[in-house]
């Protein structure tokens, strides 16, 4: 009988599977290790703000803010983590808008709605025409590009990132020109969003109307403290947190199909996404079982703190150093010039602080970032008039920026 050959062993080939294997599971593991810092880091911060004076007077959101800089500025994060860093950002984002919704008295917007779509009209009026004047003022130098930060300017300060993605494609705005623009926007609304959530809120509230706080909680007769994350520890407790946890994720699903439905080239539109999030949640409000739901808020606003460490945490000092003036003063003049015009409006027009604030920051940040401005000011009622309008802004900012972009183009 013949002897059959020996088989023959590819020895680098299977060094080079054990290699790649090696890096797959250091991979996962890193991106193990990365969610639980995140997911973790909070927790460590508010009991800071429980046990240090100086922490509870900085507050959590700033805290958590100065934590994710640190983070992503001192090479703690490997830069291969980005997208662990935008996942986490984009899931408690958009688990966090319904769980703090589920709380609220829709009946209580009925009060502010018309101050806040007035608000809202003054935010955007203003950034329209502070961006219409800075493109006459740098037309002569180049017309093309500074039509394009106009408009631009214009879609992401009424609406959002999902608007500046649109008018990039609608424009044809170069790729190189919309990056430039793009992160020096996440730079400035990280300085904007600090502002309003630390010196902002006393300052607005001495020039502008006083309002009266309102709690999303409807079955709790007394005072709580809302800071007090104690309470989704507790074994009697976890029953209503997995409750709400389980319908804010059947929302999440929910929206994420229908954004799917109504994508476009395979890209989820993330428009639909946040207005179906906000829709959903207020929809669910009307029943007075999820109503009782107590803790999701609570359980909402730690994940609203893991999403600032998270986004932060993307935000590169040196690109500073990278960006030319022009784009610089573009976004400068639009946000803060027109907060502060905004700001005379409302005043002039008898619009109260908090509206002022939650709709700044929905025109401005987005309406995920409402619920930080709102906790921010010990409003939670702030919240359904600030999200209402954020995604009003939603809806308007494309049109806006491309419709200014075209005309502008066309002088």
């Amino acid at each position: 009988m013949q002897a059959r050959p020996a088989p023959v062993v590819d020895f680098p080939a299977a060094g080079k599977m054990r290699m790649l294997s090696l890096h797959s599971n250091t991979k996962i593991t890193m991106q193990i290790l990365l969610t639980a810092i995140f997911l973790s880091a909070p927790a460590l911060l508010i009991w800071l703000a429980h046990h240090q004076r100086w922490a509870a007077r900085v507050g959590v959101i700033v805290l958590c803010y100065a934590a994710g800089l640190v983070l992503g500025n001192t090479g703690v994060i490997p830069a291969q983590a980005q997208g662990v860093q935008q996942g986490i950002s984009e899931v408690t984002i958009a688990l966090a808008l319904p769980l703090l919704l589920f709380t609220l008295d829709i009946r209580q917007w009925s009060r502010v709605a018309g101050k806040a779509l007035l608000s809202m009209a003054f935010a955007t009026v203003v950034v329209f025409c502070l961006a219409t004047l800075l493109y006459f003022v740098y037309r002569d130098s180049d017309p093309e590009r500074a039509a394009n930060l106009a408009a631009m300017s214009v879609g992401v300060y009424t609406g959002g990132t999902p608007n500046l993605a649109a008018i990039r494609t609608g424009l044809d705005i170069p790729n190189a020109q919309y990056l430039v623009f793009h992160s020096m926007d996440t730079v400035v609304g990280t300085v904007y969003s600090l502002w309003m959530l630390t010196l902002g809120v006393p300052l607005f509230r001495t020039l502008l109307p006083g309002s009266r706080p309102t709690s999303p909680a409807l079955q709790h007769p007394e005072p709580v403290d809302e800071d007090d994350y104690r309470p989704l520890l507790r074994r009697g407790n976890l029953g209503q947190v997995i409750a709400a946890l389980l319908l804010g994720a059947l929302v999440v699903a929910a929206a994420l199909g229908l954004s799917q439905v109504l994508a476009s080239d395979g890209e989820r539109n993330s428009a639909v996404l946040i207005v179906a999030l906000t829709t959903l949640g207020i929809l669910l409000s009307l029943h007075h079982r999820v109503r009782a739901l107590a803790l999701s808020y609570r359980l909402g606003m730690y994940l609203i703190y893991v999403f600032c460490i998270a986004v932060s945490s993307m935000v590169s000092f040196d690109e500073l150093l990278q960006l030319d003036t022009t784009v610089a003063v573009f976004l400068l003049v639009t946000v803060f010039g027109g907060l502060l015009l905004h700001a005379l409006l409302c005043r002039l027009a008898g619009v109260d602080s908090d509206t002022f604030m939650v709709t700044s920051v929905a025109a401005v940040g987005s309406p995920p970032f409402v619920p930080l401005m709102a906790r921010a000011l010990n409003n939670p009622g702030a919240i359904l008039p600030g999200m209402t309008t954020g995604v009003i802004g939603y809806a308007l900012g494309s049109y806006l920026g491309i419709s200014l972009g075209l005309y502008l183009h066309s002088l």
